[in-house]
This record gives structure tokens, C-alpha cells and sequence, in this order.
């Protein structure tokens, strides 16, 4: 009897203190998604590839930011300006890393960002807002605005002064052209175009820019940790 009575308790004690181990596994997370770092402007400024220079563009970031609650953090224009002074986009964005509205974490560094970035693409490139912008491979097949003005060459670097590719870095909104990248990473229907540079633009007018798929939307970075 007193043998049995022995197991029991040894049982007993064992269960109680298993129990909290088991508690702590049971417990859902209480840790929060990373602070948005990321975004494709819901809107562009409306002057074509005239953003007012790299402060016009980094403001805009700034103030979107601030509308989606994101104003507590610094933030920048993804492009690049070209000539004496010139500034490349890769340099100007942080260390990351870089998480989108929803708390998906985009690229880890600028390394990740240029040369391991799977994340960018259209279900995962969303707004401000956490909104996707227009693309063709879902909705109308003749309507997009997956082209985001970057200025910039693939490795994030600017193009060479004797090729406009910023409309006069962020001035012009007549002649010129921007570089644009696929947010989407599509060319029409065809998957694999790069997120940050893909092809010129046939002038810097906000019409020409809607001529080959855009809307003067631009990539944002926050470049606080």
C-alpha cells in the first residue's frame, strides 16, 4: 500500500512539473511583426519624372509614411542621380533590414535587396497602405502600373552621365527618360524582369511614364534600424 502510495506522489510531482513546460509551449506569441520599412508609393507626385529632386522624392516617402502611421521613421527614395556629385540608390536606403506593411521581412541587407530578392514581386511589393498597385498578370490584361522609377542600373548603382536615365536627376517633366524596374518582375506576361531596372521610359512627361506601363510610383526605405 505505502509502495503504491509512493508511485502516485512520484507521478504527481512529475506532472507538476512538466505542467508548466506544457504551458509555455501552449502560449500563442506575443511578439509583434517588424515595423514597415518598405513600400512602393501608393501614389506618385503627378508632375512626371519631375519629383523635385531626390528631397522632393525622399519627402513624398515621408509623408505617405507619416499617413500609414509609419511617420516615426526616416525614410528615403530608392534612385539614383547621375553627373558630378552623382549619388547611388543602393547607398542612400540603410542596412536594413526592410519589412513591408504586412510584416513580411523583404531583404535582410543590401546585399539580400540586389542579389537574393524573391520577395519582390507583386503579391509581396504592396503600398504604403498594404495595397498591391495594378499589374497584368491579375485583372485587365491591358492595364498596368508595375513600372517604379528607380534611375538606377540593376546593382543599385547610378547610369553613366552621358544617358539620361533620371529625367535630369528628378527635374524634368518633358524630355529625358527614367529608368524603370518591374514591381510585379513580370514583362507583360513573361516572369523574371528585375524589380529595379528594366528599361527607359520614352520621355518624363506623367504621360509618357503611363505610356509603358506606370504611374511615377517609386520604391521607399526606411533607413533607420
Amino acid at each position: 500500500m505505502n509502495s503504491k502510495l509512493a508511485l502516485i506522489a512520484v507521478a504527481t510531482t512529475i506532472g507538476v512539473l512538466a505542467l508548466p513546460r506544457l504551458l509555455i509551449v501552449a502560449q500563442p506569441s506575443d511578439d509583434e511583426p517588424p515595423e514597415m520599412g518598405f513600400f512602393v508609393t501608393s501614389v506618385g507626385i503627378g508632375d512626371g519624372g519631375n519629383l523635385g529632386g531626390l528631397t522632393g522624392a525622399d519627402a513624398h516617402c515621408q509623408s505617405l509614411a507619416a499617413t500609414a502611421g509609419g511617420g516615426n521613421r526616416t525614410w528615403r527614395a530608392y534612385l539614383s542621380t547621375q553627373g558630378a556629385g552623382a549619388v547611388n540608390a543602393r547607398d542612400r536606403i540603410g542596412s536594413g533590414p526592410w519589412a513591408n506593411a504586412t510584416g513580411l521581412i523583404m531583404a535582410t541587407s543590401v546585399e539580400s535587396l540586389l542579389y537574393d530578392n524573391s520577395n519582390f514581386n507583386w503579391e509581396h511589393s504592396l503600398d504604403e497602405n498594404g495595397d498591391q498597385f495594378a499589374s497584368r498578370i491579375d485583372g485587365d490584361p491591358d492595364f498596368s502600373e508595375h513600372d517604379i522609377m528607380t534611375g538606377s542600373q540593376i546593382d543599385g548603382t547610378a547610369f553613366p552621365p552621358d544617358q539620361d536615365q533620371t529625367c535630369n536627376n528628378w527635374t524634368s517633366n518633358d524630355e529625358g527618360s527614367v529608368r524603370v524596374g518591374h514591381g510585379d518582375r513580370y514583362s507583360f506576361t513573361t516572369p523574371g524582369s528585375p524589380w529595379n531596372s528594366s528599361h527607359g521610359t520614352p520621355g518624363c512627361t506623367q504621360e509618357n511614364l503611363v505610356s509603358t506601363g506606370g504611374a511615377g510610383l517609386f520604391y521607399c526605405f526606411a533607413i533607420d534600424d
